[in-house]
């Protein structure tokens, strides 16, 4: 009967084409990630009370991440820590795709602007992104708003290059020269022809963003520079457990770190994905 069941399915999904594939895999992968955000909304405190008579349990059906010394249900931290990463990583990413879209919008409008967003890039890209997110984390207090402002303003570099790019190659085309004789200002060009064409780029070049995002926020956590210690951060989960591993608590470190890397390559995933679904040699297939 599973035999059965297991064929079916393989039949089913080998009737699908490319598109119809990529769309589910989207759709599950997003799922899976909204998931974990709505429920880290919905853990109130009482689920995260200490528990010392529970303390540092190995993973059974009852707690399936195992607890920590202080009796705390692991499963039910590693959620809380992830949708907290999410949150940042979204809104940091966000953040890193208006700046994107101002200086490209910048670079487009002559010579000596182009100049000037590209020296910024090169200014950036020459400072390594977890150090400068350390300086200005701690130049902003640290907490939340620091991680989220220090990875938003050294994430932009990468898909401002991009963007910068796709304008030059924009600028070349002919009904932009047309534009151009019939009088129209740099402003209207570079809203009404060339920002459009920078919407696909942007969405995946911001959701390709969030992996990113989210590990150096984990990171700078980790090192003591990001989030405050009473936040359920999966770094600050990470770096707590690092005293007690030696001890055969295993679980502490493992089952986060695993989640951590599960959420970063479903954001790749669908990023890849999208890619597939704007290239119009696989569009339409």
């Amino acid at each position: 009967m599973s035999t059965a069941v297991v064929n079916v399915n393989r039949s089913l999904f080998r009737g699908l084409n490319l598109r119809q594939k990529t769309l589910l895999i989207i759709g599950f992968t997003s799922l899976l990630l909204l998931a974990i955000v709505v429920s880290s909304l919905f853990i109130d405190g009482e689920s995260l009370s200490t528990d010392f008579g529970s303390k540092n349990l190995a993973p059974s059906l009852e707690h399936p991440f195992g607890t920590d010394w202080m009796g705390r249900d692991m499963l039910t931290r590693t959620l809380e820590g992830l949708g907290l990463s999410i949150v940042i990583g979204a809104f940091a990413s966000l953040i890193s795709a208006v700046l994107t879209i101002i200086l490209g919008l910048l670079s487009s409008a002559g010579k000596t602007a182009d100049s000037l967003v590209s020296w910024l890039v090169d200014l950036a890209l020459s400072i390594p992104h977890l150090l400068l997110i350390i300086l200005i984390s701690i130049g902003l207090g640290g907490g939340a708003q620091g991680v989220i402002i220090g990875v938003a303003l050294t994430h932009w570099t990468s898909l401002t290059r991009v963007v910068r790019a796709e304008i030059k190659q924009l600028k070349t085309q002919e009904y932009i020269h047309i534009s151009r004789n019939l009088g129209k200002s740099k402003w209207w060009i570079a809203t009404k022809h060339i920002l459009p064409h920078l919407i696909p780029q942007i969405l995946l070049g911001t959701i390709l963003l969030f992996p990113h995002a989210i590990l150096h926020e984990a990171s700078v956590t980790f090192l003591g520079f990001g989030l405050s210690p009473h936040e359920p951060a999966i770094g600050i989960i990470l770096s707590e457990s690092m005293r007690y591993l030696s001890a055969g608590y295993w679980w502490l470190a493992f089952f986060p770190g695993l989640s951590l890397l599960i959420v970063v390559l479903a954001f790749d995933l669908i990023g890849e994905n999208l890619g597939k679904l704007m290239d119009p040699k696989n569009a339409h297939e």
